[in-house]
C-alpha cells in the first residue's frame, strides 16, 4: 500500500473531442465513432448518467460530413410534451397561448446538420409519431401549422435505459427504435473503464489549478485509494464534482482524503444516520473477515467474496463498516 502522495502518472492520455480517457476500452470506442461519423446512420449511444453521451454525440458530428452544420441537442426528459413538441417542431404565431410570434424548432434550426435527443426513452408517444415522420419523410409541421417542413437533419440519440424494454411496457414505438438504432454504440461506466479513475482526476485537477488560487500537485494515498475503490454511480460528472468539492473545502498542494465528500470516505449523509438498518451480522462477519484478509483492499476482498467491487462497498455503507 502506498504511504507516500503521487503525482499524476506516465500512462498517455488522449483527448478525443472533449472525451479525456487512458482507457484500451475507450480507445476503441474512438474507431468506431470514426467509422459510424462518415455515414448518415441513426445511432443511438446507450450509457450511464453522467458517462458523456452528448461529447459521443458533438465527436460524430464534428467528425461527419455535416461537421461544418449547425449541431443541436435536447434533453428529452425535462420537458412536457408540449413544450418538447414547440421545442422540436416549433409553433406559428397563435398556436397556443403566448404564442405572440412563429418560432422555429430544433429541428429547423439543425437543417444541414445533426439534432441530438438526449433520454429518448422519456419521449411522449404523440412526439414519437413525428419524430417518426421526420425519419421517414424528412418533413415535419409546426405546432399550429398547416404546411410541412423539409429538413435534411442526422438524428442522435441516448438513453440510460433500454428501448427494448420500454417497448414491451408499451411506452416506445417499435417501429421507431428500429429507425433510431441502427447503429447502437454502448458507453462504459467510469468503474468499468480501465485507467481512467485515475487520468480523469488529474485532468480535473489541471483545469482547476489553471484558474488559480489553490493548486494541487500530489495528491495523499490514502485519497487515492478512496478515488480509486469508489463505484462512481454517477460517472464522469460525478468524478468532477469530486474535484472541485476538494478546491472547495481544502487547502495547500496535497488533496487530502479528509477534503473528499463523505460517501468516498466510506461516511454516511447525514440523512441515512438516522435511519435504521437491519444489520446482517453473518455477512458482516464475512465482508470483515474478507478485507481483514486482504490488508483493506476492497477489490481483493471483492474477489474472495465472489462479488463486483461496487456490490462490496454498497454492502459496507449499508452494513456500517469502515
Amino acid at each position: 500500500m502506498r504511504k507516500t502522495p503521487v503525482g499524476p502518472p506516465d500512462r498517455p492520455v488522449v483527448n478525443f473531442y472533449g472525451i479525456v480517457t487512458a482507457s484500451p476500452e475507450m480507445m476503441e470506442l474512438f474507431e468506431l465513432v470514426k467509422k459510424v461519423a462518415r455515414t448518415e446512420a441513426p445511432v443511438l449511444v446507450r450509457g450511464q448518467t453522467g458517462a458523456g453521451k452528448e461529447l459521443f454525440a458533438r465527436a460524430i458530428h464534428r467528425l461527419s460530413g455535416r461537421a461544418s452544420g449547425p449541431f443541436q441537442a435536447i434533453n428529452c426528459a425535462t420537458l412536457s410534451a408540449s413544450m418538447l413538441a414547440s421545442e422540436l417542431f416549433g409553433h406559428v404565431k397563435g398556436a397556443f397561448t403566448g404564442a405572440i410570434r412563429s418560432r422555429p424548432g430544433l429541428f429547423r434550426l439543425a437543417d444541414g446538420g445533426t439534432i441530438f435527443l438526449d433520454e429518448i426513452a422519456e419521449m411522449p408517444l404523440d412526439i414519437q409519431a413525428q419524430l417518426l415522420r421526420v425519419l421517414q419523410d424528412k418533413t415535419f409541421t409546426p405546432l399550429g401549422g398547416t404546411e410541412s417542413i423539409q429538413v435534411d437533419v442526422r438524428i442522435v440519440s441516448a438513453t440510460h435505459r433500454a428501448l427494448r424494454s420500454a417497448v414491451q411496457a408499451k411506452a416506445f414505438r417499435e417501429d421507431l427504435m428500429y429507425r433510431i438504432r441502427v447503429v447502437p454504440i454502448y458507453l462504459p461506466a467510469l468503474a468499468e473503464r480501465t485507467h481512467d479513475v485515475e487520468a480523469l482526476t488529474w485532468h480535473f485537477i489541471r483545469e482547476m489549478n489553471r484558474r488559480g488560487g489553490r493548486q494541487i500537485e500530489r495528491i495523499g494515498p490514502g485519497a487515492m485509494e478512496a478515488l480509486l475503490e469508489h463505484p462512481w454511480p454517477g460517472n464522469v460528472r460525478e468524478l468532477q464534482n469530486v474535484i472541485a468539492y476538494a478546491y472547495a473545502v481544502g487547502e495547500g498542494h496535497i488533496l487530502t482524503c479528509g477534503e473528499l465528500p463523505p460517501e468516498l470516505r466510506g461516511e454516511s449523509p447525514p440523512d441515512e444516520l438516522s435511519r435504521p438498518v437491519a444489520v446482517d451480522d453473518n455477512e458482516r462477519r464475512r465482508i470483515v473477515e474478507a478485507l481483514t484478509w486482504a490488508n483493506g483492499k476492497k477489490g481483493d476482498a471483492a474477489e474472495r467474496l465472489g462479488m463486483s467491487r461496487t456490490t462490496l462497498w454498497r454492502k459496507m455503507r449499508e452494513l456500517r463498516i469502515d
